[in-house]
């Protein structure tokens, strides 16, 4: 697994891993949420995002939305939906200790040399199961996040809890799974991806010949070798799912055209297929991928941070108790 410093992490116990995923979830979500709100506002945009286009969006760009933003709904717009985003992080952080106790499960169960040798693929499969089940948990918490940061002004929603109540009262229990099912298909592979290529990169990281002709390595060197090959596990894993995210995300929103208009053509899918195809169809196949560039700037920071604030909990933790 992952540690700051494998000898004296690696008897961490199961709460303190637990207790470091939630606190960096925190920390991280608090550092990247308004590159989230620029991701979704883009990935609901029907328009171009181009600036050249003849039926060009409200959004041209990340710099461009930001300004939008800014100046038509104050700064805090930059972190609407941060409160449900934070029961994300939680969950999603503990997903480290799931992502644990898988591993000692499957560990045992498989030749021993797929355990040491091919350690990614072990952590692939970890991770795409406790990925599963963080987003069958949270994914309510991640439909009222996407609401709240499509809605304009004035909002339709003042808080969680006036959109938790509104969406049952109007839409019932099934409004808070919209969109599960490229969520389930998308998560379980993200997790697993990111915890894949996490390993396989540190992995690198630690044999290439500058860190290995380290007697003792520094600090500076783990940290380094930390954020890179946490930022590289997140641009690879994300890039590889990203269409499941941006169908996800406009599934969410059904029923909440409303608050929608301000911004452009409204358009309701019914479901996966039909929203892939639609979304090819008539923005071609780089629609599939708006919003792109804000979620990869969003992805590699928020798993480099991630890792980071991770390790640091947990070493903290350690050292301390």
């Amino acid at each position: 697994m992952i540690g700051y410093d494998p000898a004296s992490t690696k008897n961490a116990t199961k709460t303190q891993h637990t207790v470091a995923g939630a606190v960096s979830g925190v920390f991280t979500r608090a550092v990247c949420q308004p590159l989230d709100v620029i991701k979704i506002r883009f990935q609901l945009q029907w328009e171009p995002l181009s600036r050249n286009a003849p039926n060009r969006g409200l959004y041209t760009g990340v710099v461009q939305a930001t300004g939008k933003i800014l100046k038509d709904e104050g700064v805090k717009a930059l972190w609407k939906g941060h409160v449900p985003a934070q029961y994300l992080s939680v969950v999603y952080g503990s997903t480290q200790l799931l992502t644990r106790m898988w591993h000692d499960f499957v560990v045992p169960v498989i030749p021993v040399t797929w355990a040491n040798e091919y350690s990614p693929v072990t952590h692939f499969t970890c991770g795409s199961m406790a990925g599963a089940v963080a987003t069958l948990t949270s994914f309510p918490f991640d439909v009222i996040r996407t609401r709240l940061v499509a809605q304009g002004e004035p909002k339709l929603y003042s808080g969680m809890f006036h959109a938790a109540t509104s969406m049952y009262a109007k839409e019932g229990v099934g409004s808070f799974f919209r969109g599960l099912t490229p969520a389930v298909i998308q998560t379980a592979p993200l997790i697993g991806l990111q915890f894949g290529f996490y390993n396989f990169f540190i992995d690198l990281w630690n044999k290439s010949s500058w860190v290995s002709s380290q007697k003792e390595k520094s600090q500076l060197t783990i940290a380094a070798g930390t954020l890179g090959s946490g930022a590289l596990a997140g641009l690879g894993s994300k890039t590889l799912v990203y269409p499941l995210d941006l169908i996800k995300k406009r599934l969410q929103v059904r029923g909440f055209e409303e608050a929608r208009e301000q911004f452009g053509k409204v358009v309701v899918y019914k479901g996966v297929w039909q929203c892939l195809h639609t979304t090819v169809q008539e923005e071609g196949f780089l629609g599939l991928f708006k919003g792109y560039t804000p979620s990869v700037l969003k992805a590699s920071l928020v798993s480099a941070l991630h890792f980071a604030f991770y390790e640091w909990a947990l070493y903290a933790q350690v050292t301390m108790s």
